[in-house]
């Protein structure tokens, strides 16, 4: 089963900052603070605005693992780094606004 359509817009958003790493980690970054699963769609989107031939030949990922990135399945998490770091991308952690409140 196939993800969800990706509206013009998004389209035309993923195309126009697909290479430029500073508009990519906004657009994750933004997707991860919803707290859904729509990140897997995000990195997907970012991964198709960028050719899924194209990003995994540079990333030496195979085609078929990167169509799992499309909001409905769940990628293992490996995989979720590796296409990140394909991405130029580093996954950090830093303690949420609800850790000030314990200190």
């Amino acid at each position: 089963m196939r993800g969800k359509r990706e509206t013009p817009s998004e389209r035309a958003f993923a195309a126009k900052h697909c290479d430029n790493p500073r508009a990519i980690a906004k657009y994750l970054n933004d997707a991860l603070s919803t707290g859904d699963p729509v990140i897997t769609k995000a990195i997907g989107d970012m991964v198709r605005a960028q050719g899924v031939t194209r990003f995994s030949k540079k990333a030496g990922l195979r085609r078929d693992n990167l169509y799992r990135f499309n909001g409905e399945s769940s990628p293992a998490f490996d995989r979720v780094i590796d296409v990140l770091q394909g991405l130029d991308m580093q996954l950090i952690v830093k303690p949420s606004a609800a850790w000030s409140s314990w200190a």
